[in-house]
């Protein structure tokens, strides 16, 4: 029997769809509740665990919000070894502190797995409470997720421990948990910064790899690139574009300003909306009754589309501006990078990830561009 500690931060992600590229401080969770956030760790949590059921597993869990509501309506027995001193809300929240507790409380239980729900904040969390004591399986619920640690989606995670499950044996390897620091993301700067590693279990086609750049001549091919989808764009439609280097040289071509993390709503020329969240994509569809596209460049390393970093694309956006309107852009060298593995998408609406699956456009230089798979999980091995 496979024994599966389950954690959850419930309010990893929170910032993404409104656009504030990440949840950690009090502060930022309190603005992206204020600006409409919904938290939605514990069903990403769920999906992956629900695939459990029938399956040979024991659970060990915290209370509530931090693990046993993930596990609410599914035929999954669990046990739960602790609580927060309060059930989490906006008023109460959730800590860092939390979360190490939690860790160490169900470490101790020698789970033969802990998994967690969370971003890499959570990943830096657990790796201080218990290092590498114990295996460890993020179930993907933050904005950035650098981090070597988590599965490619959630349902990638409940499939990985359903297969550790069958076989009774748990391998693992050491992966590496990075962070950013947010302040300075928010202003458009990057600074990955190696923490450490879990020992995560080794069945790697399940899981992300470590966000990475590209190894070709970026700046050149950005701009053929934005030299191509410039020559495309048509009078009066929107044009939604996505966070990245890639896509920012599109505005740089149009001799607009970009927010590099973010996204940006342009029209014939003109900047319609900066850094925006869901809500504000969604406001603007509505209101301008016009034909609108997403164009977007996926994560090098790790070749996620939709999902990491560009949460204000949420389902309700990506319906609003049809799956057939959505333009990706990606180097070759990206490409290759991802040796095979096809781009990823997820949304956390695993009907609107199916949808985006199949073969699709990328365009990868001036007048070029390829077909290329894109699925919810890598292809996998029997």
């Amino acid at each position: 029997m496979l024994k599966i500690g389950l954690l959850v931060n419930p309010y990893a992600g929170l910032g993404g769809p409104v656009g504030l590229k990440g949840s950690d401080g009090a502060e930022i969770r309190d603005e992206a509740l204020k600006r409409g956030a919904r938290p939605r760790a514990v069903e990403r949590a769920h999906r992956a665990m629900a695939l459990l059921e029938g399956a040979d597993v024991e659970i060990v869990c915290w209370q509530g919000a931090m693990g046993s509501a993930a596990l609410e309506g599914l035929d999954l027995a669990w046990q739960v070894c602790g609580k927060t001193a309060a059930q989490p809300t906006a008023e109460m929240p959730t800590t860092a502190e939390d979360t190490a507790r939690a860790a160490r409380d169900i470490a101790a239980q020698q789970p033969d797995v802990l998994v967690f729900a969370g971003g890499d904040g959570t990943a830096r969390d657990i790796l201080d409470a218990v290092g590498d004591r114990v295996a460890a399986l993020g179930i993907p619920s933050g904005v950035k997720m650098h981090s070597a640690v988590y599965a490619v989606s959630p349902e990638a995670a409940g499939e990985l421990l359903k297969r550790l499950a069958a076989a009774g044996l748990v391998n693992v390897e050491l992966r590496e948990v990075r962070d950013i620091d947010e302040d300075a993301f928010r202003e458009g700067v990057v600074k990955a910064r190696y923490y450490g590693e879990l020992l995560t279990p080794e069945e790697g086609h399940f899981l992300q790899r470590t966000k990475v750049a590209g190894v070709e001549s970026e700046e050149l091919v950005a701009e053929e690139i934005a030299a191509d989808i410039v020559e495309s764009l048509a009078p009066g439609h929107i044009y939604l574009i996505g966070p990245g280097s890639t896509t920012a040289a599109i505005m740089a071509e149009l001799g607009l300003p970009n927010t590099l993390l973010g996204v940006d709503a342009i029209r014939d020329g003109e900047v319609l909306l900066s850094d925006a969240g869901e809500a504000q994509l969604l406001d603007l569809l509505a209101r301008a009754q016009q034909p609108a596209e997403i164009i977007v460049t996926a994560i090098g390393g790790q070749g996620h589309v939709f999902g990491r970093g560009n949460q204000q694309f949420s389902p309700a956006v990506l319906r609003a501006v049809g799956l057939d309107n959505i333009t990706i852009v990606a180097g070759k060298g990206k490409i290759k990078g991802l040796n095979g593995a096809p781009l990823l998408v997820d949304t956390n609406d695993p009907a609107l990830d199916a949808a985006l699956c199949g073969y699709r456009k990328v365009v990868t230089g001036y007048h070029d561009a390829i077909l290329y798979p894109v699925a919810t999980l890598p292809a996998l091995d029997d």
